[in-house]
Protein backbone atom coordinates (compact mmCIF):
# COMPACT_ATOMS: atom_id res chain seq x y z
CA UNK A 1 0.00 0.00 0.00
CA UNK A 2 1.18 3.26 -0.65
CA UNK A 3 -0.21 6.51 0.78
CA UNK A 4 0.95 10.25 0.87
CA UNK A 5 1.55 12.54 3.65
CA UNK A 6 2.90 16.14 4.56
CA UNK A 7 5.96 15.66 6.21
CA UNK A 8 4.40 18.01 9.61
CA UNK A 9 1.67 15.95 9.87
CA UNK A 10 2.76 13.54 13.31
CA UNK A 11 4.38 9.91 12.59
CA UNK A 12 2.23 7.87 13.06
CA UNK A 13 3.19 3.44 13.35
CA UNK A 14 0.81 2.98 10.32
CA UNK A 15 2.81 4.78 7.84
CA UNK A 16 5.47 2.31 7.03
CA UNK A 17 8.64 3.19 5.68
CA UNK A 18 7.96 7.16 5.67
CA UNK A 19 10.33 8.23 2.25
CA UNK A 20 10.50 12.03 1.74
CA UNK A 21 9.95 12.62 -1.61
CA UNK A 22 11.50 16.79 -1.82
CA UNK A 23 14.17 17.71 -2.99
CA UNK A 24 14.84 20.13 -0.39
CA UNK A 25 14.90 19.26 3.43
CA UNK A 26 11.78 20.65 4.73
CA UNK A 27 12.21 23.79 7.01
CA UNK A 28 11.82 23.22 10.61
CA UNK A 29 12.10 19.50 10.67
CA UNK A 30 14.28 17.95 12.29
CA UNK A 31 15.76 14.35 10.88
CA UNK A 32 14.60 12.93 14.52
CA UNK A 33 11.15 13.75 14.12
CA UNK A 34 10.75 13.19 10.29
CA UNK A 35 11.53 9.48 11.09
CA UNK A 36 12.24 8.74 7.41
CA UNK A 37 13.76 5.28 6.26
CA UNK A 38 14.80 7.25 2.75
CA UNK A 39 15.31 10.56 1.23
CA UNK A 40 14.88 10.45 -2.46
CA UNK A 41 15.53 13.28 -4.42
CA UNK A 42 16.11 11.98 -7.98
CA UNK A 43 12.37 10.98 -7.89
CA UNK A 44 11.24 14.97 -7.52
CA UNK A 45 10.43 17.15 -10.04
CA UNK A 46 13.39 19.18 -11.86
CA UNK A 47 14.29 22.41 -10.73
CA UNK A 48 12.95 23.80 -13.64
CA UNK A 49 9.67 22.28 -13.33
CA UNK A 50 8.73 22.55 -10.09
CA UNK A 51 9.54 26.46 -10.41
CA UNK A 52 7.18 26.39 -13.93
CA UNK A 53 4.12 24.49 -12.07
CA UNK A 54 4.68 27.06 -8.66
CA UNK A 55 1.52 25.00 -7.38
CA UNK A 56 -1.00 26.70 -9.75
CA UNK A 57 -3.90 24.40 -10.00
CA UNK A 58 -4.39 25.57 -13.79
CA UNK A 59 -0.90 23.77 -14.56
CA UNK A 60 -1.54 20.96 -12.98
CA UNK A 61 -2.35 18.47 -15.61
CA UNK A 62 0.43 19.97 -17.39
CA UNK A 63 2.86 19.23 -14.45
CA UNK A 64 1.57 15.75 -14.36
CA UNK A 65 2.16 15.00 -17.91
CA UNK A 66 5.56 16.40 -17.77
CA UNK A 67 6.91 15.10 -14.38
CA UNK A 68 5.95 11.66 -15.56
CA UNK A 69 8.01 12.15 -18.51
CA UNK A 70 10.54 13.05 -16.03
CA UNK A 71 9.88 9.89 -13.78
CA UNK A 72 10.57 7.57 -17.12
CA UNK A 73 14.59 7.94 -16.36
CA UNK A 74 16.85 5.07 -15.78
CA UNK A 75 17.51 6.44 -12.36
CA UNK A 76 14.30 7.24 -10.71
CA UNK A 77 12.65 4.20 -12.15
CA UNK A 78 15.41 2.31 -9.87
CA UNK A 79 14.50 4.25 -7.26
CA UNK A 80 10.55 3.60 -7.91
CA UNK A 81 11.66 -0.08 -8.13
CA UNK A 82 12.53 0.12 -4.24
CA UNK A 83 9.67 1.71 -3.36
CA UNK A 84 7.17 -0.47 -5.17
CA UNK A 85 9.60 -3.30 -3.67
CA UNK A 86 8.66 -2.20 -0.16
CA UNK A 87 5.25 -1.66 -0.81
CA UNK A 88 4.91 -5.10 -1.82
CA UNK A 89 5.63 -6.25 1.61
CA UNK A 90 4.05 -3.62 3.82
CA UNK A 91 3.12 -0.09 3.97
CA UNK A 92 4.76 3.22 2.24
CA UNK A 93 4.22 6.80 3.08
CA UNK A 94 5.66 9.16 0.37
CA UNK A 95 5.83 12.27 2.59
CA UNK A 96 6.17 15.94 0.89
CA UNK A 97 6.02 19.65 2.28
CA UNK A 98 3.75 21.06 -0.11
CA UNK A 99 0.94 23.38 1.60
CA UNK A 100 -1.10 22.14 -1.03
CA UNK A 101 -2.57 18.62 -0.67
CA UNK A 102 -4.90 18.24 -3.78
CA UNK A 103 -2.26 19.36 -6.75
CA UNK A 104 1.18 18.60 -5.87
CA UNK A 105 3.92 16.20 -7.33
CA UNK A 106 3.32 13.46 -4.44
CA UNK A 107 -0.26 13.03 -5.45
CA UNK A 108 1.44 12.41 -9.44
CA UNK A 109 3.76 9.89 -7.60
CA UNK A 110 1.63 7.81 -6.05
CA UNK A 111 -0.47 7.55 -8.97
CA UNK A 112 2.36 6.67 -10.75
CA UNK A 113 3.81 3.94 -8.74
CA UNK A 114 0.13 2.75 -8.33
CA UNK A 115 -0.12 2.40 -12.32
CA UNK A 116 3.40 0.81 -12.75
Amino acid sequence: MIQIKRIYDPAEASDGQRILVDRIWPRGVTKEKAQIAAWMREITPSPSLRTWFGHRPERFEAFKARYEAELSDETAQASLEKIRGWAASGTVTLLYAAKDRQFNHAVVLKEYLEQM
